[in-house]
């Protein structure tokens, strides 16, 4: 029997749409379905637990989470605080214990603790970043745009698009945040979000302002995090706007032999091949995809099509991926969804 899977896309809530959209994903096709739209306020970041049972999604009121049924259905557990402004994006540790939450608007970072019956619990710290940035319209002071575990489980990381730098944390046995590194980026790249590759070697960087993928070495010394600087690339087409091209979304293939990375105002999506032993990117193409502004990509589980939810352009659009002769065919009409922000496409109620 084939497995079945769903993609949940999280949208802001100030206009027609309503919450979290569910969508039937017909993989050999590369198509989405819409089933269903689960109430939840703005709903801009969404990401699975570690055991695949719940779902985490932003909320006005800080975090919710959601049980995830077997036929890929929510159903709300409970919402918390996060002693903060709005978060902007989501993940876990790797033994599910801790939810980390980014704050764009207030430059913090939200450790929270979670139970094994899918309930948020209490947050455990906050860290508020400090610093001025030097572009006054863009990033000119704290804006935590992700936050990610490291392969190992030993270190987060929290990408600041404000102050360009990513800054390293380490979880205490107190449950307490540490400082033990920075990453510092280019002045005025303004770094947007992090990606490990599968076996954990290599880092890569998407700058939103620079629009560029940078490629680091990972590796770990006396218990300290080393990210070693390789390679930069650029992710826009050939009609380069700097001053309003912004990069925004970055994934990979389910192999992990390719990199896709999205640009809102160049509007396209652009695919890089990577070498699996050094790390490095080849680009292979940037092309549109038939929207504005797309803030998300995801892989279909197949690796063989990608959905794109444009954000200006109040649409999804979805794209065969064609490895030979370097194109995408897009795949029916875009499908209309107000404000969309995000996307994950994961296994019908299992885990990933």
């Amino acid at each position: 029997m084939a497995e079945k899977y769903v993609a949940y896309v999280g949208t802001y809530t100030h206009g027609s749409s309503i919450g979290i959209h569910l969508y039937d994903v017909d993989v050999k096709e590369g198509t989405l379905s819409l089933r269903k739209v689960i109430p939840v306020n703005n709903s801009s970041y969404i990401c699975r637990s570690a055991n695949g049972k719940f779902l985490y999604s932003i909320a006005d009121e800080g975090v919710a989470v959601f049980d995830i049924k077997s036929d890929g259905d929510l159903e709300m557990i409970n919402k918390i605080g996060i002693d903060g402004m709005r978060g902007c994006y989501l993940s876990v540790d790797a033994t599910g214990q801790y939810l980390l939450v980014a704050g764009y608007h207030d430059g913090k970072v939200t450790l929270v603790h979670t139970h094994h019956d899918g309930r948020l619990g209490s947050v455990m710290d906050g860290v508020f970043h400090k610093g001025l940035g030097s572009v006054a319209e863009r990033n000119f002071r704290p804006h935590v745009s992700c936050v990610k575990m490291t392969p190992d489980n030993r270190f987060i990381c929290a990408v600041d698009n404000g102050i360009d730098q990513v800054k390293i944390y380490r979880i205490s046995s107190k449950s307490k945040l540490k400082l033990v590194d920075i990453l510092r980026c280019e002045r005025e790249s303004g770094p947007r979000l992090i990606e490990f590759s599968q076996d954990g070697r290599f880092a890569y960087v998407i700058y939103e302002l620079a629009n560029r993928v940078d490629v680091f070495a990972y590796s770990v010394e006396d218990d300290v995090p080393r990210f070693d600087y390789l390679q930069s690339v650029s992710t826009t087409s050939d009609n380069v706007d700097q001053l309003h091209d912004a990069a925004s979304g970055m994934t990979f293939a389910p192999d992990g032999k390719y990199l896709f990375t999205s640009t809102a105002g160049d509007d396209t999506v652009a695919m890089f091949k990577v070498d699996q032993k050094t790390g490095f990117l080849t680009k292979k193409f940037a092309l549109p995809i038939s929207g504005e502004y797309p803030k998300d990509i995801a892989m279909f589980p197949d690796g063989k099509h990608i959905a794109c939810v444009n954000h200006e352009s109040n649409s999804i659009t979805t794209f065969a991926v064609d490895y030979e002769k370097n194109i995408l065919v897009m795949k029916g009409r875009p499908m209309k969804v107000d404000t969309p922000n995000c996307i994950l496409i994961t296994k019908m109620g299992t885990k990933d």
